[in-house]
């Protein structure tokens, strides 16, 4: 299988991006499966039902959160019946929607996506290494999953890297979202696991983590409270990570970085030209 994974939409800027882009690189590739964490992409604070809607056209198979889940009131209404939203898995239990999903694809996969949080430096949930081993005790990859991807939305570049080494030949793909900023050690582990310490974000790269630079900047020169943040305005960046697994197994074989727009050296999978 040919999996893409894009790190965190950012604004208008990182919409644009991916709905723009998307579309031809899924031809261009001929992608079985496209999951993008999607927690910044109303505004640069959560998702909506119209943008998540949207992105899904564009070409997402499945669209991942993290600690800004919750950021816009509605998506504790329609992430019920959006099934193709995740949100972290380790929310406490009676938390609406769904940490994890067994996907079918259009190109007849079935692709098990889970969205984990990590604690360290950000809001306690429950342990997300236990969280998400009981997701792959109950769907294990190459017996039900055609494909695992994992998405640990954390801070800290160890916690990642623990989970995984953790989840190593268990999983397709285990790549880490949320500091916006990407990552260079992307690699099969020894057991086939594709893993990335951060897969960077889907927006204008010359800002500040993808907000205006100004208001950023003045926050740490002043120490005061100020207007709300807002995404930047220039064109977006595609930032993610492309794999491609065996058919047997599920396991990643070839891995590549994807960043393609302005501010950044663009990069993608030259396997697959």
């Amino acid at each position: 299988m040919r999996l893409l994974f894009l790190g965190d939409i950012v604004g208008r800027p990182g919409r644009n991006a991916v709905i723009e882009r998307l579309p031809g690189l899924r031809d261009r590739w001929r992608l079985d499966c496209v999951v993008i964490n999607g927690e910044n992409s109303a505004g640069g604070f959560g998702i909506n039902e119209a943008i998540c809607d949207e992105i899904l056209a564009a070409g997402a198979d499945a669209i991942t959160l993290g600690n800004h889940t919750w950021d816009q009131r509605e998506t504790l209404v329609f992430i019920e019946r959006q099934p193709r939203l995740i949100r972290p898995v380790n929310y406490p239990s009676g938390t609406p929607g769904r940490g994890a999903n067994l996907i079918d694809t259009r190109s007849g996969h079935r692709v098990l996506v889970v969205n984990v949080m990590g604690r360290l430096y950000m809001d306690p949930l429950d342990d997300p290494f236990a969280a998400v081993d009981r997701e792959l005790e109950t769907c294990p990859l190459g017996q039900v999953a055609d494909a695992v991807i994992v998405d640990v939305h954390a801070e800290a570049t160890s916690e990642k890297q623990a989970m995984g080494h953790h989840l190593d030949g268990r999983a397709s793909l285990v790549v880490g979202t949320h500091t916006h900023v990407p990552t260079a050690d992307h690699r099969v582990l020894p057991g086939g696991t594709a893993y990335l310490s951060d897969a960077g974000m889907c927006g204008d790269y010359d800002s500040v983590l993808g907000m205006q630079k100004e208001e950023s900047i003045r926050r740490f020169l002043q120490k005061t409270p100020g207007p709300r943040m807002e995404p930047g305005l220039g064109e977006g960046t595609l930032c993610g990570i492309a794999v491609e697994t065996d058919d047997r197994t599920g396991l990643a074989v070839r891995v590549a970085a994807v960043r393609l727009g302005p501010n950044l050296e663009e990069t993608w999978p030259r396997f697959w030209d």
